[in-house]
């Protein structure tokens, strides 16, 4: 079993959980962060989200374009669409649970995925950071589902479907969103730490982060929802429950058939990671898409 350092995959919006510090965007003014309402906590709680640790802030990404989110972890949600229930968990149509995943997916033509890999000024990808996103790229390439990613690096973000950058945060892990009208969750953060954790290991680290998120934009969520082995809690389920896929464990089990801990969506990572797929992930990647 491998020994972890505990770091979780975590948001570096303004302001983080579990072991990340608090760092700011380079050039943005001190965000604001709020509580969570009851409204707003019920809410969470039915799209499957422990509202515990959450938090409100106001983020600007590259499009300086301000707007209000609700942070948890590395998780990230729109908090006009949160209120209007677009994240609530739903069972399928015939009846079996799914795993780890909100009730928005990329759907249609948005299945073909251009993802740019930010090299402009203040946001840079690093050199580490951008062979992580090219060799997870080839990962989700590799495998037999209908997305389809179209990988190049620059700075015309506005065009792509997906955006990865460096937020020049001091710590190791990243942050993405949710899908949200059938489109994957465009902007996700890289912290500047990861560029450099893992030492020998760091492009395989990087590969690692770079493909967790990538799966958060598109609508997994964490492996080990029910018992996260970062601290053993519950990030939290509504009444509908949190929806397994079929042919993979459930996150409350333990031991030979229980938590899938090569998982590439385990909600903690060390500087030993491979970067790959296990062979539930692509079970659950081939089920969805």
């Amino acid at each position: 079993m491998k020994k972890l350092k505990f770091l979780a995959l975590c948001a570096l919006v303004s302001g983080v959980v579990t072991s990340c510090q608090k760092e700011d965007f380079s050039s943005e003014a001190q965000p604001e962060s709020l509580e969570l309402n009851k409204s707003l906590q019920d809410a969470m709680w039915k799209a499957g989200v422990n509202p515990g640790n959450a938090t409100i802030e106001t983020i600007k990404h590259l499009d300086g374009v301000e707007k209000q989110i609700v942070l948890s972890g590395d998780i990230s949600l729109d908090l006009e669409q949160l209120e209007q229930g677009v994240y609530a968990l739903g069972n399928a149509e015939d009846g079996n649970n799914k795993q780890y995943r909100t009730n928005n997916l990329v759907t249609g033509s948005n299945r073909t995925i251009d993802i740019l890999g930010f090299t402009g000024s203040g946001n840079a990808l690093t050199s580490n950071m951008q062979t992580g996103l090219q060799w997870a790229v080839n990962n989700y390439n590799n495998l037999s589902t209908t997305l389809n990613f179209r990988l190049t690096f620059g700075t015309n973000f506005q065009a792509a479907d997906m955006v990865v950058y460096n937020n020049n945060g001091s710590g190791a892990g990243g942050q993405a969103e949710f899908p949200s009208g059938g489109r994957p969750g465009k902007f996700i953060q890289i912290l500047n730490g990861t560029g450099t954790f893992g030492g020998s290991n760091v492009n395989n680290v990087n590969e690692h982060v770079i493909g967790h998120e990538i799966g958060h934009a598109l609508g997994f969520r964490h492996t080990d929802y029910a018992r996260r082995r970062c601290d053993n809690s519950n990030e939290g389920a509504s009444s509908v429950g949190a929806i397994n896929i079929p042919g993979t464990p459930t996150a409350n089990q333990w031991g030979q058939n229980g938590l899938d801990s090569d998982s590439l969506m385990i909600s903690c990572f060390d500087g030993s990671e491979d970067g790959e797929f296990s062979s539930i992930d692509i079970v659950a990647l081939e089920f969805l898409y």
